[in-house]
C-alpha cells in the first residue's frame, strides 16, 4: 500500500500546506489532492479510506487541511472560501513538485464545492475532480443552489453521493450536471447520508477508485 507520512510545506507569501502524503509503493501514475467538509478535518475516515485505496492503486495522495482548519481546529469556514480555494491551489503546486504526473483534485462536501471552484476558474489545474457528497444547496432550501460555477467546469468529475443526502437528492444532482459541459458521472450510494455512511469505507473506497479510474481514463472529446 505504500508509506504515510506528516507532510508540512511552508513557503513565505504562500498558503501554509499541512496534512499527510500517501506514497504508492512503485513509481505513481497520477496524483491526487484531497481535502475535508466544513466539520472536519484531513483525519476524517473517509478521506483516509479513499487515500489508502488509491495510493494502493498507485496514485498518490496528499490529504490535507484547508486554510480554514489550520487557523482552528473547530468551527465553520469564514468569508467568501478564497483563501481556502489558495491554499488548494498551493497543495496542487506542491504536489506536483513531488509527483510530476497527472494531477486530480477532490474533496468531501465544502473541500469538493472549492476544489470544483478552482477547476472552474482555472482549468488547466486538474486532469480530474472527485466530488463526494457536493452540497449542492443548503438542506431544505433547494432554492439556494451552488451551481453558478457549473457552465464553466472544462474538468471531467465525479460525483459520489448518498440517496440520503440532505443537501441534494440524487434527482436534483443529476438536473444540475446537465449544465456542466465536461464529462461527469455520478455514483450513487445505497442508504447513505452527507456523511456517506459513517463507516464501512473501505469497500466504498474501492468503488470511488474504480469509477473515478474509468472517467479519467476514458477518452475525451
Amino acid at each position: 500500500m505504500g508509506a504515510v507520512e506528516s507532510f508540512t510545506n511552508q513557503s513565505p507569501g504562500q498558503p501554509d500546506v499541512r496534512g499527510f502524503l500517501h506514497r504508492p509503493d512503485g513509481e505513481a501514475t497520477g496524483a491526487l489532492v484531497l481535502t475535508h467538509g466544513a466539520g472536519s478535518n484531513c483525519g476524517a475516515p473517509l478521506l483516509v479510506a479513499v487515500s489508502e485505496a488509491f495510493a494502493a492503486a498507485g496514485i498518490a495522495v496528499l490529504r490535507c487541511d484547508l486554510p480554514f482548519r489550520q487557523a482552528r481546529p473547530h468551527g465553520p469556514p469564514f468569508g467568501n472560501g478564497s483563501k481556502d480555494r489558495a491554499g488548494l491551489r498551493r497543495a496542487v503546486d506542491v504536489l506536483r513538485e513531488i509527483v510530476p504526473t497527472r494531477t486530480f483534485l477532490g474533496g468531501h462536501s465544502y473541500g469538493g464545492r472549492q476544489a470544483s471552484m478552482l477547476a472552474a476558474e482555472d482549468p488547466t489545474l486538474a486532469a480530474g475532480l472527485l466530488l463526494l457528497s457536493y452540497p449542492l444547496h443548503p438542506p431544505d432550501k433547494p432554492e439556494q443552489l451552488r451551481t453558478a460555477h457549473f457552465p464553466k467546469l472544462q474538468t471531467p468529475a465525479l460525483f459520489v453521493h448518498g440517496d440520503r443526502d440532505p443537501f441534494a437528492p440524487l434527482d436534483e444532482l443529476q438536473t444540475a450536471r446537465r449544465i456542466i459541459p465536461a464529462q461527469t458521472e455520478l455514483l450513487p450510494v445505497e442508504s447513505a447520508g452527507h456523511d456517506l455512511g459513517r463507516r464501512g469505507y473501505d469497500a466504498l473506497a474501492q468503488r470511488v477508485l474504480a469509477a473515478f479510474l474509468k472517467l479519467v481514463n476514458r477518452p475525451q472529446p
